[in-house]
């Protein structure tokens, strides 16, 4: 039976009590949520239902108006977002938010001045360019000429420059044509098998639950069901809502 916390050896990130409102309107009311070191997690629910919300505070983008949000045994709930990056959380956004007249690699260079250790930016740079080939081969062009897909891979790039213990992951699918989709969840799969930690916020469930470990549903900012991901796919609130079965 699928409850309210899922199990977990080890956690990296442990949210409680998380409220966040925008003037009068309270976009999250009591989000309750772990992430355990190595897995994949996705937020699932209809557009509104909090989830970009819950990214933006944790990494400070976001006013929290209560809740704690401890990542790796330290309390970050104060933290300003330039501290929240160099202690290993970072954000790609929706809609990849790329800076149209600079080129792939100020992106790269710019990801990574948050980095805990600047002496290994040029290292972290060439790992960027080995895990994301087509980056290399466009390293002087403008991001604004990218493709949709060369564009949210370069706003991962750029999130990893940092490298971060904790990715969190906004709608990367949106907009992309389906084979790029394909290749974009492959990639996903592929950082975690070296070793990230991810929270994902996806539109496209069915993809989410194929790579992810575990899940939680959230509905007018609240966290209303969470499972492992082989339990939310065979729910029949989920299968009926977001899988059409």
């Amino acid at each position: 039976m699928m409850t309210n916390a899922i199990p977990s050896s080890g956690h990296l990130l442990e949210v409680s009590g998380l409220r966040v409102a925008y003037g009068a309107v309270e976009a999250l009311k009591g989000v309750d949520l772990t992430v355990g070191k190595g897995q994949i997690v996705t937020l699932l629910g209809a557009n509104g239902a909090g989830k970009s919300s819950t990214l933006n505070a944790l990494v400070g983008l976001a006013a929290k108006k209560a809740g704690r949000v401890v990542f790796d045994g330290h309390d970050i709930s104060g933290l300003a977002p330039e501290q929240i990056v160099r202690c290993g959380m970072t954000l790609t956004p929706e809609g990849r938010r790329i800076f149209p007249s600079l080129t792939v690699d100020e992106h790269l260079m710019l990801g990574g001045a948050m980095h805990k250790a600047r002496g290994n930016i040029a290292e972290v740079r060439e790992d960027m360019l080995e895990r994301f080939p087509i980056l290399k081969e466009r390293l002087g062009q403008k991001a604004g000429s990218l493709s949709g897909g060369e564009q949210q891979m370069l706003a991962i790039a750029r999130a990893m420059m940092s490298s971060p213990d904790l990715l969190l992951l906004d709608e990367p699918s949106l907009g992309l044509a389906p084979q790029v989709v394909d290749l974009i969840f492959d990639l996903i799969a592929g950082l975690r098998q070296r070793g990230l930690t991810i929270l994902l916020v996806e539109q496209n469930v069915s993809l989410s639950l194929d790579i992810a470990d575990a899940g939680y549903v959230m509905a007018n900012g609240r966290v209303v069901l969470a499972g492992t991901a082989a339990e939310l796919r065979n729910s029949s609130e989920i299968r009926g809502a977001y899988l059409g079965a």
